[in-house]
């Protein structure tokens, strides 16, 4: 399997070979080859997934002709791997795991349902399937769409979980405040996405008082308006009304005060002692008894399937991620369908919400993405909290097991060794995950670089270093075209990776004649061309440069959020 290179072979199960799990590599793949053969009986406690097509990318194109000769809309589409050309072949795959479902799908494309549309649901189907098989027989599953999608996928996770397994659709208003563009429409403007809950049976873990929206002053003031000594109260009768039935064991005399009738109190004589004995027994002045509820005995509201107190992510949580959820969304779901201990996985991790919820809460955790970027967004996420604690950071990254990517230079060799594709995966591996860069869209005819960094520099300059990887032989001509490049697009640096074996004294001599990138105010300066090998990388060496304002990583990825064309990447 591409990228999951440390994973084959082993005679272990994930339970034992498992820390916490980020996986690098298409989650199907992973699920299908991996997790569930060496783990047929289910292992995972939660599964929270937010795959692509959702509020915040081009759903519209789901209705749209699959046949666009406008490339870049289906470059747009489709930009998470899904094709609606391969589609066929995984709704094979469906026919021998669940008919009833192949032929749902067969029936959307016989009544012309967007073959967009049905290529989604098909892809989505199968690795629902397979995330079913990876449930323990009391785990849960939470799948965040929006509404354009919903109504398809909810048919699907029927079909995979059983109707009598559904538990809730959650509505989540994701911001209070609407674009006014949304009304150009004629309609009603969009602030809501969809949950769908399932469980695999009818035994799982729902921890409701865990998750109580705690009581503002305002919910007190207007849920609890009388006060003594004690705090603030509630009245509540203490005797049952004849439509409740005799009740002859709760009759009963206190306090010279007995229940007008064979209905009774509503609590035994030992618990209305109690009840007075702490204060929360009142008397009303013609001399009727009640009992006095207070906000800490309830400890808030119960949550409904309307979250209306979770607005977008913001501020220092904002990583630039077009997807990123708010860590108290993942918090609450969390908190309610699973303990301290449990295992949670996000088989489309991204930003890593997911999982930097769980590490907090003191969950397990499993991750998978098909980035480097997001790997790497992830590992840099967990470990951020802890970087004033050298100690406790090593510690966590020791607890964090990353496969799919090399660990050392036999795997970087055997990834670069793999088809084109494989040497595209190995090209973004170096820039996105060694480099924290960000790799070229353009694979063939990409201006001679691979990928790039960008940073701040002075007066708001947009500092710019292009990164230029090689997996085959190299020399000094490669280099002296790479610093053409450098030079023709107006680039600060650029830095030639390459393996420690192709490396020569040539291209380092000329590397170190393009001399040197320097700010005016500071006295360090940088060479302008910098040739790292491989080797350097995975020995921890870093690439120096300006870096006072990082701006390609900070920001999870521009190429998800924006793609740059060369035409503007250099642009003040």
């Amino acid at each position: 399997m591409q990228g999951l290179l440390y994973f084959v072979g082993s005679e272990k199960s994930i339970l034992e070979i498992m820390k916490n799990q980020l996986f690098f590599g298409d989650c199907l793949e992973i699920l299908e080859k991996y997790l569930v053969p060496q783990n047929p009986d289910g292992f995972i406690d939660l599964v929270y997934i937010d795959p692509p097509f959702n509020s915040k990318r081009d759903y519209n194109v789901l209705f749209e002709s699959a046949d666009l000769n406008d490339s870049t809309a289906q470059k747009q589409a489709f930009a998470d791997t899904w094709s609606n050309i391969s589609y066929m072949d995984e709704l094979d795959r469906i026919q021998d795991l669940n008919i009833d479902l192949y032929d749902f799908l067969k029936t959307l494309e016989k009544v012309k349902t967007p073959r967009s549309a049905v290529a989604y649901l098909t892809t989505m189907a199968l690795r629902i399937i397979y995330i079913h098989k990876v449930l323990k027989s009391t785990g849960s599953f939470y799948l965040h769409c929006d509404p354009t999608m919903s109504h398809y996928l909810k048919i699907v996770c029927d079909m995979v979980f059983g109707h009598g397994n559904f538990r809730n659709e959650i509505t989540w208003e994701r911001t209070k405040s609407l674009k006014t563009s949304q009304f150009k429409d004629r309609k009603f403007g969009v602030n809501t996405d969809i949950i769908l809950f399932y469980t695999r049976s009818n035994e799982y873990t729902f921890n409701s008082e865990q998750i109580k929206r705690q009581y503002t002053p305002e919910d007190i003031a207007e849920r609890y308006p009388y006060k003594d000594a004690k705090g603030f109260y509630a009245k509540s009768p203490l005797f049952r009304s004849l439509s409740m039935g005799e009740r002859p064991n709760l009759c009963y005399e206190y306090k010279g005060v007995s229940s007008p009738n064979r209905a009774g109190w509503k609590v035994s004589k030992p618990k209305l002692i109690e009840i007075d004995e702490r204060g929360d027994l009142g008397w009303s002045s013609s001399g009727i008894p009640f009992r006095k509820f207070r906000p800490e005995q309830t400890k808030g509201f119960l949550i409904s399937n309307l979250w209306t107190d979770i607005e977008s992510t913001g501020g220092n949580e904002r990583l630039g991620y077009p997807t990123q959820k708010p860590e108290a969304l993942m918090e609450r779901i969390i908190k309610a369908s699973s303990n301290e201990g449990d295992l949670v996985a996000d088989f489309f991790c991204g930003c890593g919400t997911t999982i930097a919820a769980a590490q907090r809460l003191g969950r397990k955790w499993l991750g998978v993405d098909i980035s480097h970027l997001a790997v790497k967004l992830i590992m840099d996420r967990v470990l951020k909290p802890w970087e004033d604690n050298p100690s406790r950071q090593k510690e966590i990254r020791n607890s964090i097991e990353v496969t799919g990517i090399p660990r050392d230079i036999d795997g970087a060799k055997e990834l670069a060794r793999n088809t084109a594709r494989g040497r595209f995966t190995f090209q973004d591996w170096i820039i996105e995950f060694m480099l924290g860069g960000v790799s070229n869209q353009k694979k063939s005819g990409d201006g001679g670089y691979d990928g790039y960094i960008t940073f701040r520099g002075l007066g708001g300059h947009k500092g710019v270093i292009l990164i230029e990887v090689k997996s085959g032989n190299v020399g000094v001509k490669n280099i002296r075209e790479f610093i053409q490049v450098v030079e023709k697009q107006r680039a600060d640096m650029g830095v030639f990776v390459c393996f420690r074996d192709q490396y020569s004294s040539g291209m380092a001599s000329e590397a170190r004649q393009a001399g040197y990138y320097q700010q005016d105010v500071y006295k360090d300066k940088y060479q302008k061309i910098r040739v790292m090998t491989v080797e350097d990388l995975l020995d921890g060496y870093e690439l120096t440069y300006p870096k006072m304002l990082v701006t390609t990583f900070k920001s999870a990825t521009d190429k998800l959020i924006k793609p740059i064309e060369h035409g503007n990447l250099f642009e003040e």
